[in-house]
């Protein structure tokens, strides 16, 4: 059975960097378009960024375009979030999660994936 697994959230000040990971297993990953999503306390979970099957195409949310960059690498089943000019709004719980049921791209809505990661906590401070 397919898994996310993330990682390398944690607590930055207003300017900063940080990059996240998404660890998959199973089998297929290049089936699998994967993107980003994040929850504040009290907020819905909102999309901020996808990468298609071989990560030739990315789709952003206009709040993080320019900051932040997805990408994928298919031989070690990872796929990376570097977020960098950080601010106290990207203050979120980050998920990762895949969509394996065709090949339509790019997809933002949370009911769009199946398979999800069980988050990250990134803190931003100002």
């Amino acid at each position: 059975q397919a898994q996310l697994l993330e990682s390398g959230g944690g607590s930055v000040q207003t300017g900063g960097s940080l990059r996240l990971s998404c660890a998959f297993s199973g089998r297929a990953f290049h089936n699998y378009g994967i993107a980003w999503f994040r929850q504040a306390p009290g907020k819905e979970r909102e999309f901020v960024a996808t990468v298609n099957w071989n990560g030739g195409r990315t789709e952003y949310a206009d709040s993080v375009k320019g900051r932040f960059t997805i990408s994928r690498d298919n031989a070690n089943y990872m796929v990376y979030l570097q977020m960098n000019s950080l601010k106290p709004d990207d203050t979120a719980v980050y998920y990762c999660a895949g969509n394996n049921d065709g090949p339509g791209f790019p997809r933002f809505g949370v009911y769009d994936y199946g398979l999800w990661g069980q988050g990250t906590q990134v803190t931003v401070s100002s």
